[in-house]
């Protein structure tokens, strides 16, 4: 096994896990270096950091946001603006070790290769997104935070897992017989709220035409596959807002025809 290949895949499980033990450290022995949890959380107690499609929803119920709040999300906005693009979703979010899982599961029992007359538009995160926010304004309340998959599992792996469980094996489940990254790539409204946010980031996967043998390991393995469209026709650089920037195509590529790059608007 070549460690190269996984590079990028380690360094998300390593920065995954590292903001569970900072987050569990900072409820059980006081640890001031992050606190909170992904929704709101803290830097050494001065620095704050928002979710901010949990600060719209908290706007559309009619609630008070503080200050601290509102600056907080706007730090994690001109970050993944400029920065991540849709990284969160492959480099923050807990719950995307769970649907890793039963994308590789998928490629491993071949489940890829049974032809399934299953179609979702990807459109549906930005329809969950609205209603979100409808009923967070008929409620008064955040609406989707109570039933997010990222609280219940962020909560589980500090506090230990209820009954909330059920919907995370649910989403497994989905991934794995039903729809290829069903839940991230098609529901989760987060995942399009920094689609929207980091459309125009600057760090990007970028394809080398000239290097590319198409052996077609990148698209085997890219859980957002219609994003490297570029594969075999032009050099170019990954600019469709369903990237995740993961980086496991990068892993993959034996050619180096696929790395992190800076995108240049002047071309």
């Amino acid at each position: 096994m070549k460690w190269s290949n996984y590079k990028y895949l380690i360094l998300r499980r390593i920065t995954q896990l590292t903001l569970i033990t900072l987050y569990f450290g900072a409820n059980a022995y006081g640890w001031k270096m992050l606190s909170g949890n992904l929704s709101s959380s803290s830097i050494l107690g001065a620095v704050p950091l928002s979710d901010p499609f949990a600060i719209l929803q908290m706007l559309a119920a009619g609630a008070t946001v503080g200050a601290s709040a509102i600056i907080g999300a706007m730090i994690i906005m001109l970050f993944y603006g400029v920065i991540g693009g849709r990284a969160f979703c492959s480099w923050v979010c807990p719950v995307n070790m769970i649907t890793d899982l039963a994308d590789w599961l998928r490629r491993k029992f071949y489940l890829d290769k049974i032809e399934r007359k299953v179609w979702a538009s990807r459109n549906i995160r930005y329809y969950m997104l609205g209603l979100a926010l409808v009923v967070s304004a008929i409620a008064g309340l955040a609406a989707f935070e109570i039933i997010s998959p990222i609280t219940i599992m962020n909560r589980g792996l500090i506090f230990g897992f209820g009954a909330g469980a059920g919907l995370l094996v649910a989403i497994f489940l989905f991934d794995l017989f039903v729809l290829k990254n069903g839940w991230c790539g098609h529901i989760c409204p987060l995942g399009g709220t920094y689609a929207i946010i980091g459309k125009y980031n600057l760090f990007r996967v970028k394809h080398n035409s000239e290097n590319c043998t198409l052996c077609m390991k990148c698209k085997e393995v890219c859980p957002e596959t219609p994003v490297l469209n570029m594969i075999g026709k032009r050099s170019e650089f990954v600019v469709k807002v369903e990237c995740t920037n993961c980086g496991r195509c990068v892993d993959v590529c034996d050619d180096d025809a696929l790395a992190f790059n800076i995108r240049n608007f002047l071309k």
